[in-house]
């Protein structure tokens, strides 16, 4: 049985094939429409995902999208009579799409895939819930689902047994985290669905100078986790931005216009914040488990790609262990959506075994075979070298061992926003000028933001503080003490920004300011080749740790073809490129002709 989860017309559209109940496809639009966060129509996506299959549309049995418009749009009409007049503008500006083209979803749907069978519309928080419990090891867990909102529902949840899962609690709009931390993400000049992860990084930087203020002004929490947020300051419900002139006057001053020089209020502002959602975050887990009685939390939703909740989560909350859905925003409502018609509805049976996930290292994306990369170098006359007879890993550690940073290109493309070892950009940690250097001659970024580490699971204690496995990047533990250098006085009292230059421990590239890194642990049965790789690093070095972010620049979705890939290594100051088992100096390629304006082509998050 196939059936092909959708989702669109919010933020990261995408689709997802699952068959027999196998996750067998799954990609975001962005990466082919190369449009960050792509809302539109999933055309390519699902054009992957049925050749990947090799099926045909008319094979499919289910077509499922993720959330329910019609809800959805009388969430709209209440809030916007509920704030009229103050809504208008936004008004007229949501409604042209609502009448051309959300309010005839099911038409759309079937005529954009000239479908003729049934269509299926689970609620929002269903379909995360499906994406945090179907796809996690456990036979049964409690599951929490956080976001900004579906059609009413901000946070729910519940509990999964076997093949079944039922929503028990449901906060609602307008009371929402997700929408509180983008607020602020907003207020401190980032864009909203997109730069929540900065403030994230922003926050160690800054002191908690406003959790008080927050507390008392702006949210109240209860001590099961619930909240309700004061209305009088935010204008998301209605309004073009997220805070208005109230906001202002309680933070002492007008939101950070975007680009300009971040100050040290922004980072206070930043880390107060968090410091806040993780109390929502931990107070909330604690009550789930109270109450369900459960070993184990799954999650998903926007606000599950707070690692940082999440590692305090794992640390201080009474669950044993915790899952999260890797593709946790609302790309992954795709999935989740074809998981709860497979299992919820039609019953199927559900195999787990407590100890592996059924995401598979989330490598669901296209994938390019050496025969396909060499007609690509071959045909555009790319000079290259063949790395035969296994030798990728050799080689490919010995240039990280010389401080190159290298494109690494292999496998299948992951699904989700982390890049996990098949589309990154990767280098040494225990260079101390790799995070500059990285982040501003290569990524194009603010020198603030820290890379992740990826690490051999097998390795994994003797560095960080953690015991388990973080194959998704999703969990922040502390860099092992072991490891860390001791401050001098004069460098324990810098500020902000200044404490970037500090090398904190062996590995100071991806030891962020506080000591904490956001770790991916490689894992030799779902991704061998990187595996491999760093397993010849570490043999070369006795450091099992590279350095691994994204493979884009800011404002470019992360790479999906070969040709993406020599694009972004030509126009950034990669010294390699891997391309499966080819590899591209940058010394010996032709310059790119006319490519001179390629930063305009995509807009900074």
């Amino acid at each position: 049985m196939n059936i092909l989860g959708l989702s669109a017309y919010y933020h990261d559209s995408a689709a997802c094939l699952v068959q027999d109940g196998v996750i067998l496809a799954a990609a975001q639009q962005e990466r082919f429409s190369r449009i960050k966060h792509d809302h539109r129509f999933p055309y390519d996506s699902i054009d992957y995902c049925l050749k990947h299959a090799k099926i045909e549309i008319k094979d499919v049995d289910y077509v499922v999208f993720y959330d329910k418009p019609f809800i959805k749009f009388e969430r709209l009409l209440e809030t916007y009579l509920a704030f009229a007049p103050r809504g208008w503008a936004s008004f007229l500006m949501a409604m042209p799409l609502w009448l051309k083209q959300k309010l005839h979803l099911p038409s759309l749907i079937k005529k954009s895939l000239g479908y003729e069978g049934t269509l299926l519309f689970p609620e929002h928080h269903e379909s995360h819930a499906a994406s945090a419990f179907f796809p996690s090891p456990y036979n049964r867990a409690a599951f929490l689902t956080m976001d900004g909102v579906g059609e009413w529902t901000t946070t729910s949840f519940g509990v999964g047994v076997g093949n079944k899962l039922t929503i028990d609690y449901e906060l609602k709009f307008p009371h929402s985290l997700g929408l509180l931390y983008s607020a602020f993400t907003y207020f401190t000049g980032f864009k909203v669905n997109s730069g929540e992860y900065k403030v994230m990084g922003l926050a160690p930087y800054g002191e908690p100078k406003y959790v008080d203020l927050i507390l008392k002004e702006l949210i109240d929490i209860k001590e099961d986790g619930s909240f309700k947020l004061n209305m009088d300051y935010f204008t998301y419900p209605y309004g073009l931005t997220m805070t208005g002139s109230a906001f202002e006057r309680l933070f002492g001053g007008p939101a950070r216009t975007p680009e300009s020089k971040l100050t040290q209020r922004e980072m206070d502002i930043a880390k107060s914040v968090q410091v806040v959602t993780e109390e929502v975050m931990l107070r909330t887990a604690s009550h789930i488990h109270k109450i369900t009685g459960e070993k184990y939390l799954c999650m998903a939703g926007g606000v599950a790609l707070n690692c940082v909740g999440n590692g305090r989560i794992l640390r201080e909350s009474p669950f044993e262990d915790i899952w999260i859905q890797p593709a946790s925003g609302d790309a992954g409502g795709a999935l989740g959506a074809a998981l709860f018609v497979w299992y919820n509805l039609l019953g199927a049976e559900r195999k787990t075994d407590n100890a592996h996930d059924a995401q598979y290292g989330s490598y669901l994306g296209p994938e390019f075979p050496d025969e396909d990369v060499k007609r690509f170098l071959d045909d555009r006359g790319y000079p290259y070298q063949f790395m035969g007879n296994g030798s990728s890993p050799d080689r490919v550690a010995d240039l990280i061992a010389e401080g190159k940073v290298i494109g690494w290109f292999n496998g299948r493309m992951e699904f989700g926003p982390r890049a996990l070892g098949a589309r990154s950009i990767i280098g040494d940690p225990r260079n101390p000028k790799m995070q500059s250097q990285m982040n501003l001659k290569i990524k194009y970024r603010e020198s603030f933001r820290p890379f992740a580490p990826s690490v051999l699971m097998e390795k994994v204690q003797d560095f960080f503080d953690l015991d388990r496995p973080s194959p998704y990047m999703l969990l922040v533990a502390d860099v092992n003490k072991k490891i860390r250098r001791h401050m001098t006085d004069q460098q324990e009292k810098l500020w902000g920004i200044d404490k970037l230059n500090v090398s904190r421990s062996d590995i100071p590239a991806v030891t962020h300011v506080d000591y904490s890194a956001r770790i991916q642990t490689v894992h030799q049965e779902t991704n061998p080749d990187y595996h491999k790789m760093i397993s010849k690093f570490f043999e070369k070095t006795g450091c099992p740790v590279i350095v691994n972010t994204s493979f884009n620049v800011r404002g470019e979705p992360i790479v999906m073809s070969p040709e993406h890939a020599y694009l972004c290594f030509m126009r950034t100051e990669m010294d390699y490129l891997v391309l499966g088992s080819y590899l591209l100096d940058k010394k010996a390629q032709p310059p790119l002709k006319d490519d001179t304006n390629w930063r305009t082509q995509y807009e900074l998050d």
